[in-house]
């Protein structure tokens, strides 16, 4: 919940309000020595979700979105998706709570199928 206030019942990706399709995901899951923080966190639309954990979409340390043509080229599909690379993340107004960078970092450069 304190993901979902803290970006302010949005998708950081795409904008999205819909509430019931919106999901706190972590840039670098507990699985992986990431940590249960705020600026570990980020909200995203379910299907957004689940290719950033997929590494078919990550997020640069500028905050620029980026979309894998792996997409493209595993499922034949994607198109949707293209449209929202390079876009700029949205973040909270407060520092403290916008994502770490090296999280970021991490995600790019660990799990994104670039």
């Amino acid at each position: 919940m304190v993901v979902t206030e803290t970006y302010e019942r949005r998708c950081a990706v795409t904008r999205e309000k819909a509430l019931p399709v919106l999901q706190a995901a972590h840039i670098r899951p507990v699985t992986k020595s990431g940590q249960h923080r705020i600026d570990n966190g980020i909200l995203m639309r379910s299907d957004v979700h689940t290719l950033f954990d997929q590494g078919y979409i990550t997020v640069t340390p500028e905050h620029r979105v980026r979309v894998s043509q792996r997409l493209k080229k595993d499922f034949d599909n994607g198109e949707h998706y293209y449209q929202l690379d390079g876009s700029r993340l949205w973040v909270p107004n407060r520092p403290e709570e916008c994502p770490n960078r090296e999280f970021f970092e991490w995600h790019a450069e660990t799990v994104f199928r670039g």
